[in-house]
């Protein structure tokens, strides 16, 4: 599995966006939004129990990471069509104004490493990835359990602030100055 520190791999896959039309062979590469903040979050399966939760969760707070110039980007190894039809099947989803990555083939989420073994999906994989395409925070979870989208948000704050952040640090507080 990737982690801190290594490049995000070069990539070009399905993307869906919307339900104004049908997908229309819309991709997007690894260097759409070269220069921002990345949030790239995977779930396993559309049309399931815990994956709403968090995809209409971390849509509540797209403008939140937009302020702090990082784009939000979920992603799943179903089909475009099949993310149309789940946005089109659930007006929560809907709203959910950000572009699905539909990595069928599992090429990016096999190139992350974050396949389950015996499913042959996704995992809840967060990665958090700076202006240069550099992963600087990843969390796992298994097929079960859903993310806390704002302790995403929480981690990007504390990322863009290159200080050293203690533990439960939030926006507005101190960070650490260690004496010399």
């Amino acid at each position: 599995m990737l982690t801190v520190g290594d490049k995000l791999p070069e990539f070009k896959v399905p993307v869906q966006q919307g339900v104004g039309a049908l997908p229309a062979d819309e991709t997007m590469t690894d260097k759409d939004f070269d220069g921002k903040w990345k949030i790239l979050f995977w779930w396993p399966k559309d049309f399931t129990f815990v994956c709403p939760t968090e995809i209409m969760g971390y849509g509540d707070l797209k403008d939140d990471f937009e302020d702090r110039d990082a784009v939000l980007i979920g992603a799943s190894t179903d089909t475009d069509f099949v993310h149309f039809a789940w946005r089109k099947s659930d007006e929560r989803l809907a709203a959910c104004d950000f572009p699905w990555i539909a990595d069928n083939k599992s090429e990016l989420a096999g190139a992350l490493g974050i396949l389950d073994k015996n499913a042959g999906v996704a995992l809840r994989a967060t990665f958090i990835v700076d202006p240069d395409n550099i992963i600087q925070h990843v969390t796992i979870n298994g097929l079960n359990v859903g993310r806390n989208p704002k302790e995403t948000l929480r981690i990007l704050d504390a990322l863009q602030t290159d200080e050293l952040c203690p533990c439960n640090w939030e926006e507005g507080q101190e960070v650490l100055k260690p004496a010399a």
